[in-house]
């Protein structure tokens, strides 16, 4: 078996926020007089995992908190192999809490500028949370040209419709559309994100498979899932990662990605991420390398990134190069 850390990756969703290394979180907590667990708690569902989140958004609040984290996420990343991210930040929420709407996203912008990874990033926007923020993290969008989409996150029982104007000025804008969608609801969530979110991917999206109807619609379209096995996982919404539906997806003819979410909370980078999957499966190389094709061909990454990328992940396949 090939060493996956080597294989060329995209990642596709990864929140900014979830990416903290343990030793800086609790080096900006103790800065910034917030008292950090040792360890993450263990979740029994997704409103224990958001408030959790709160806590690690409350340890940012400079703009060096912001900036840190981002480069560090980058070096990560590169680490493991990524070449090329889509990276999800909460920015609006951030800005409204700091009293600096731009700040923390110039700020993490600066972080991630320089690295010698491909990125571009997607500001994201509780469904929860007011039409009136929405409206705000899109003006946000459209004043950096390294915004490439907006999406919504959060709980899916709550509606998509009262955003649908959103999502109009976001398309008419030239924004991609990208919502969470089909992880905690089912089939009714995903219909929605289509219809009305005009989503160009599932994140997440494994409760497809309650609708055979549904698969169908999204594998003839071509829609890629952005799927996370091991957050899904770690939020109760699977109960473990060899009861996961993945290989059920990829029997129904889905576009299957792998990715992490939440790493700082499961635990998993993304080369950790494609090592728990093809220890669950017993999937070969050529599986894994698929993946990672498909990842890259779902991205919105400029055509020459793609074009090099899927030339290496075949490198990575040869003999010469897994030795």
């Amino acid at each position: 078996m090939r060493d996956l850390a080597t294989l060329p990756k995209a990642h596709l969703h990864v929140h900014l926020e979830s990416t903290v290394r343990p030793g800086t979180l609790r080096e900006l907590g103790e800065a910034n007089g917030v008292d950090v667990p040792a360890e993450p708690p263990v979740f029994d569902g997704f409103r224990a995992f958001a408030d959790y989140n709160a806590l690690i958004r409350s340890c940012l609040r400079r703009p060096e908190d912001f900036e840190r984290i981002a480069r560090e996420y980058c070096e990560d990343e590169l680490a493991q192999g990524t070449r090329y991210a889509e990276i999800t930040f909460t920015a609006a929420s951030h800005g409204e809490r700091l009293g600096d709407l731009e700040m923390p996203l110039a700020s993490v912008l600066k972080g991630l500028s320089g690295t010698g990874l491909g990125w571009r990033l997607l500001l994201d926007h509780s469904r929860r949370r007011s039409v009136e923020r929405a409206e705000r993290t899109l003006d946000l969008a459209l004043k950096y040209d390294e915004v490439f989409a907006i999406g919504m996150a959060g709980e899916e029982n709550h509606s998509l419709r009262p955003f649908a104007t959103v999502f109009e000025k976001a398309r008419a804008a030239g924004l991609h559309l990208l919502h969470h969608t089909g992880e905690d609801a089912g089939p009714d969530s995903i219909r929605e994100a289509l219809e009305v979110g005009r989503t160009e991917r599932l994140g997440h999206g494994i409760r497809v498979l309650e609708d055979p109807a549904l698969v169908a619609e999204v594998r003839d379209r071509g829609l890629a899932l952005e799927v996370c096995p091991s957050s899904n996982v770690t939020l109760g919404l699977v109960p473990s990662l060899p009861g996961h539906p993945l290989p059920r997806l990829l029997d129904a003819g889905l576009t299957v990605t792998l990715n992490t979410d939440v790493p700082s909370v499961t635990g998993a980078n993304l080369a950790a991420e494609y090592a728990r999957v093809r220890d669950a499966f017993g999937y070969d190389d050529a599986v894994m390398a698929g993946f990672a094709r498909a990842s890259v061909t779902a991205s919105f990454a400029p055509e020459a990134t793609k074009d090099v990328m899927l030339r290496d992940i075949d490198a990575w396949l040869t003999p010469a190069a897994g030795g």
